[in-house]
C-alpha cells in the first residue's frame, strides 16, 4: 500500500438492501400518485454527479462561481473563525471547491482530516485519490451514504466544521428541511460549526437559465433519473417521449424541475411489476431548488437550535455561506 493509499479510507454507511427496498417505496409511491414525482436522490448515480459536475461549469449557472468566489475571499476567515480538526463535507461530490478550504486550513495549521460523505462511489474515489496526492500532509475518509439518514454513522475525530456547500439545501422542500437541520446539529459539539451554502432570491430569468442551459446539461441530468430506473428495475422509459421543463414557484420561492410527456407514455418497471401510463402533458416532478432570504433561512437554523455567527455573500450578493453553531455556545 502507497502512502497515498494509507491515508484514503473508504467506508459504507449506507445498507444496500435499505437503499433497494426505499428506491422501490419511493417509485411505487410517487408513480402511482396523482401528482407524479421522484426524489431528486436517484439523479445521482456515477453518470448523473458527473453530469452536476458539468453543469457547474457551464456559463449559465453561477452558483459555483459565486461560491467559490466567496471561498476565495474568505475560506482564512472561515477557518479561522472554527479552527478545525477536521472538515466533513456533506454531499461532497468530486471535492473540487473544498480545495479552498483545505488549503486555508494548511496555512491556519489547523486539523489534518477531511471527511466526505456522498452517495457517488466514485466520486469520492476521484476525490480522495486526488486530494490525497495534493496534499501530503492530508488524510481523507470518504463515507458513501444518504445525508438524509447516515449522518450519525460519521465517526468523529475532533472539533468539526461541517460544510454543506453548492445550495444542496436547496434541493429539500420546506417539511425537509427541520430533520435536516436537526440532524446536523446532533453532530456538533462545543464551539463546531456548520458551513452552508444557500442561494439567495433574485430574478426569475436569471434562475430560469441556471436551470435549463443551452447546452442540454441540466435536461440530460433531469432525464438521467430515468435511466437509473431504467437500470435498477428493469425499466423502459423512453426518455426521449420527455421534456426537461424547469419554473419558478413564486410561492414557495423555490425553482420546480420536471419531466413532462411529449407525447403519450406508456412504461413499465418490471423488478416491481409496475405499469405507468401517461398522457402528453403530464409530468413526473423531479427536483427542487429553494431560494433563500437571510431572515427565512435564521430562522429555520434557530429551529433546530442553531444560531448563525457569520454571513459572506459574493460581489453581487447572489449567493452566500452562512456559518452557525449550536446556540448554547455562539458567541454573544
Amino acid at each position: 500500500m502507497t502512502g497515498d493509499e494509507a491515508r484514503f479510507t473508504l467506508t459504507r454507511i449506507g445498507h444496500a438492501a435499505d437503499a433497494s427496498q426505499q428506491m422501490i417505496a419511493d417509485v411505487c409511491a410517487g408513480l402511482t400518485a396523482e401528482h407524479k414525482s421522484l426524489p431528486s436522490i436517484y439523479f445521482y448515480d456515477d453518470h448523473g454527479s458527473a453530469l452536476f459536475e458539468e453543469i457547474t461549469r457551464l456559463p449559465e449557472y453561477y452558483l459555483a462561481r459565486a461560491e467559490a468566489q466567496i471561498l476565495e475571499m474568505y475560506a482564512n476567515d472561515i477557518i479561522a473563525a472554527v479552527h478545525p480538526d477536521e472538515l466533513v463535507e456533506i454531499g461532497a461530490g468530486y471535492a473540487r471547491k473544498t480545495q479552498l478550504l483545505l488549503a486555508a486550513i494548511h496555512e491556519r495549521e489547523a486539523g489534518n482530516v477531511y471527511v466526505a460523505i456522498d452517495v457517488s462511489e466514485s466520486a469520492l474515489r476521484h476525490a480522495g485519490e486526488n486530494l490525497t496526492e495534493m496534499y501530503p500532509w492530508l488524510e481523507v475518509r470518504g463515507y458513501v451514504g444518504d445525508f438524509g439518514s447516515d449522518l450519525a454513522s460519521v465517526q468523529r475525530e475532533g472539533r468539526r466544521l461541517v460544510a454543506f456547500l453548492g445550495s444542496t439545501i436547496g434541493n429539500l422542500p420546506l417539511d425537509q428541511r427541520p430533520s435536516f437541520f436537526d440532524s446536523v446539529a446532533s453532530m456538533l459539539e462545543g464551539d463546531d460549526g456548520f458551513l452552508l451554502g444557500i442561494d439567495l432570491m433574485k430574478d426569475e430569468s436569471i434562475l430560469i437559465a441556471a436551470y435549463s442551459d443551452s447546452a442540454g446539461v441540466s435536461s440530460a441530468f433531469n432525464k438521467n433519473v430515468l435511466t437509473v430506473l431504467n437500470r435498477e428495475l428493469d425499466g423502459d422509459f423512453d426518455l426521449d417521449a420527455f421534456d426537461h421543463v424547469t419554473q419558478l414557484n413564486a410561492t414557495t420561492g423555490c425553482m420546480e424541475q420536471s419531466l413532462r410527456a411529449n407525447r403519450h407514455v406508456s412504461a413499465r418497471l418490471e423488478t416491481i411489476d409496475l405499469k405507468i401510463t401517461m398522457e402528453a402533458g403530464e409530468s413526473i416532478h423531479t427536483e427542487w431548488s429553494c431560494k433563500f432570504t437571510r431572515e427565512q433561512i435564521t430562522e429555520e437554523l434557530a429551529n433546530a437550535g442553531l444560531s448563525v455567527t457569520d454571513w459572506w455573500s459574493d460581489a453581487e450578493n447572489r449567493y452566500a455561506l452562512v456559518l452557525a453553531r449550536r446556540a448554547s455556545f455562539a458567541p454573544a
